[in-house]
């Protein structure tokens, strides 16, 4: 190696641009600064107008999308909006989703269906969209999909069955996708986080059964803190993971080797 070759140089993504979806809140926010950070053009994407507005003003290079992955046409739609603001799409952070908790004795078909087609089909088209764009013009992408640790093991005692379903789904998705896409160009990689306290979940935090759920099921006995994320994010979304492929990183302070 050279000596004056900077080896950190790898993780960054400057000149590339970044859509991230459910960017305006959670996670998906989170993400976007971070990308935002590390010099990418960031297109965030999500339904809270007034929140994406607000988020993209802050960051240098940003673009909002409002979209409802949920509508008919939403991803298709989503991705054509990114590519006509930017022209071309490098990394996709494809994070939008929702959680339900509810005992499968309990939840409707039509909850279930509706849940797996937010956090498992809706994923897979923006992912269609991105990559058929990338390898029209030739172009590498990475994608990032957000998977979860209830993708890989039950949520036991939470009772989550379309979740789990979707993210194991997701999970399976990356591998399958990266296997399709890996000779023209696009990487699909997954991050599995364990628990991170978003607005999605802070009912959870906030409930001492609930935290000593996520306490006990983790090894390191206690959930991830912010920023825990952000370098499983920059390694697969960047050049640094440029030879990495189909791969699903947990990031959950132990929970699924426990």
């Amino acid at each position: 190696m050279s000596e004056h070759t900077d080896p950190t140089s790898a993780f960054r993504l400057d000149d590339k641009v970044v859509l991230v979806t459910g960017a305006s809140s959670g996670l998906g926010e989170r993400f976007a600064r971070v990308a935002s950070a590390a010099g990418a053009t960031v297109i965030g994407a999500a339904r809270r107008v007034d929140r994406l507005e607000s988020l993209v003003d802050e960051l240098p290079n940003a673009h909002a999308v409002p979209i409802d992955l949920a509508e008919p046409g939403g991803p298709e739609s989503c991705v054509a909006a990114a590519l006509e603001t930017c022209g071309r799409i490098d990394v996709l952070i494809n994070n939008a989703g929702i959680s339900q908790v509810e005992p499968a004795l309990s939840m409707t078909t039509d909850t279930f269906r509706y849940e797996i087609e937010i956090d498992l089909v809706a994923p897979f088209a923006v992912a269609r969209e991105v990559a058929k764009a990338a390898i029209a013009t030739g172009r590498n992408a990475s994608i990032v999909n957000l998977g979860s640790v209830l993708g890989s093991v039950s949520g036991g005692k939470l009772r989550v069955p379309g979740y789990a379903a979707a993210k194991g789904g997701v999970h399976n998705l990356t591998r399958e996708l990266a296997c399709q896409w890996a000779r023209k160009g696009v990487r699909v990689n997954a991050i599995a986080p364990g628990w991170f306290e978003t607005e999605m979940n802070s009912e959870m935090f906030a409930d001492a059964g609930g935290e000593a759920y996520m306490r006990d099921g983790a090894v390191m006995g206690r959930p991830g803190r912010e920023g825990e994320l952000d370098g499983a994010m920059l390694f697969l979304a960047s050049d640094s993971s440029s030879f990495v492929t189909g791969q699903v990183l947990h990031v959950d302070g132990g929970w699924t080797i426990s």
